[in-house]
């Protein structure tokens, strides 16, 4: 262990890759945070580094002091070089802590901190995800966890209940978000998009997957952007959708509908807009809608794992996962109903500035370190 008055820790994470999404951007502010509280971070990305605008995130993470490294894994016949790369890095480094995110870190992750003998390995749930063979690889490693930090209430359940993981190691702490980022960003012009510059805009931010409900916005249009009005449904992101998404688009028309692709900054989207749409599946807690409050935006968010956590039991900005109707509902009344959406955007922005700082997270992840490594 450390010596020395200040108990500094050596601190690795492991993260399956370091795009631009909510973990990532967790892992990113955890690892800042805890060199500025003075101890030492290292991130191990198993995939490659993000290129050019994508790489924003390990910009920030250079800049701050912290080490990055990459396993180079672009598929199933690169993994043993890229564990061989991973577990030489974790025995160059002998830290006192390895903290893992995501499906791919947390087993890889693992096992290689377990098979070098680290004594404190945190896993990072993320999100409750269900598929058959990712659940048996996962419970597996977390037979070698120390902890498992889980992002909300209904991912503790999920870990504990699917994942085997015991009562003991499973702890919860929240996502947390900055809200200076959100204060500081100037609100995006729709006119760049060839829209008018009072355009209500109804925007879905996310990967552009089935997980995400898009098709929920696709049947319910008409309704979300009634023809001839001044509405707008903007989809910023990427993903295996994209293409068809696209195609769709054009054919309902970009005076109603818009496919941004992959923004490196949704601060100023998020300001401009009237209201966040997000009609996902399942998740574990939806980084996006955490800085839509951030924002003082409403949000229409399927009632998924972590969204109580965020919004609390109001049903007027939740609806049950697959329903469109429902969705739709809730869209035109907060369009039709102004005084409601700003009442619920102020109410949405005090409870994420209240509940969900960074600087909460930090510290709360620093005394679970402190706690297992037993400074």
């Amino acid at each position: 262990m450390p010596d020395g008055p200040s108990d500094t820790m050596r601190i690795d994470f492991v993260v399956t890759e370091l795009f631009a999404g909510g973990a990532e951007r967790c892992l990113t502010e955890l690892a800042l945070g805890v060199t500025s509280a003075g101890d030492t971070a290292r991130v191990f990305s198993l995939g490659p580094f993000p290129e050019g605008d994508r790489a924003v995130l390990l910009g920030r993470l250079r800049d701050g002091g912290v080490e990055c490294s990459s396993g180079g894994l672009r598929g199933f016949r690169t993994l043993p070089r890229c564990y061989s790369r991973l577990r030489q890095w974790l025995r160059e480094g002998r830290p006192d802590v390895c903290q893992t995110f995501l499906y791919h870190g947390n087993v890889l992750g693992t096992w290689a901190a377990a098979a070098e003998g680290i004594a404190v390995r945190v896993g990072g749930m993320r999100v409750a995800e269900s598929r058959p063979l990712r659940c048996l690889t996962e419970r597996r490693a977390v037979r070698r966890m120390t902890a498992a930090v889980c992002v909300s209430g209904a991912v503790a359940r999920f870990a504990r209940e699917t994942l085997a993981a015991p009562d003991s190691i499973t702890r919860v702490i929240p996502n947390g978000v900055d809200m200076a980022r959100f204060d500081q960003a100037d609100r995006a012009c729709w006119s760049t998009l060839g829209w008018p510059r009072d355009a209500e805009v109804t925007i879905f931010v996310g990967r552009l997957h089935p997980q995400k409900g898009i098709d929920l916005l696709q049947r319910q249009i008409d309704r979300i952007v009634p023809l001839e009005s001044r509405r707008k449904l903007l989809f910023v992101g990427d993903g295996p959708l994209r293409g068809g998404l696209e195609q769709w688009a054009r054919r309902i028309g970009h005076d109603r509908v818009q496919v941004a692709g992959w923004q490196a900054d949704v601060a100023p989207l998020l300001r401009g807009a009237r209201l966040l749409v997000l009609p996902s599946r399942y998740e574990g807690m939806p980084n996006v809608v955490l800085e839509a409050m951030a924002s003082g935006l409403p949000v229409v968010c399927s009632r998924v794992e972590g969204v109580a956590e965020l919004l609390g039991d109001d049903d007027r900005q939740t609806f049950a996962a697959g329903d469109d109707v429902a969705m739709a509902e809730r869209v035109e009344r907060l369009y039709e109903d102004a005084e409601l959406a700003a009442s619920l955007g102020r109410q949405n922005r005090v409870r994420a500035a209240n509940s969900f700082s960074i600087e909460t997270m930090v510290a709360s992840y620093r005394g679970l370190y402190r706690e297992l490594a037993r400074l």
